[in-house]
């Protein structure tokens, strides 16, 4: 099992595996033709006032990591649906909006991921 990150406005292709939309709003200007997104867990999303307060802010970048492990601690069955899939797939892209390619929600995810959480 194989977990990458990619831009929503990046072509989607066959070689991405299984791919799961997992910002709580749908990427400006991408249609769902274009997304091509198998799943949309909105739920593994930070929340509005975790996204807002962040901001994409790098300073705070170490502060929303832990913030939002807080968030996805408390949502475990999302978390757990995403690990069912996960297992259950050869590879999955985790698809975001952000324009920041290392300091957003799917690279903390992979992260968490990665490590077990």
């Amino acid at each position: 099992m194989t977990v990458v990150i990619k831009r929503a406005y990046e072509e989607a292709k066959k070689e991405d595996g299984v791919r799961i939309l997992v910002d709580r709003i749908w990427p400006r200007g991408r249609s769902k033709e274009a997304l091509q997104a198998d799943h949309w867990m909105k739920e593994l999303a930070p929340s509005p006032g975790l996204r807002k307060w962040f901001g994409h802010d790098p300073a705070k970048f170490e502060e929303f990591i832990e913030k939002y492990k807080e968030e996805l601690a408390d949502n475990k069955e999302a978390l757990d649906e995403l690990k069912k899939i996960i297992k259950e797939e050869e590879k999955v892209t985790l698809v975001y909006a952000a324009k920041d390619e290392e300091r957003n929600q799917a690279a903390v995810l992979k992260k968490l991921l990665a490590e077990g959480i």
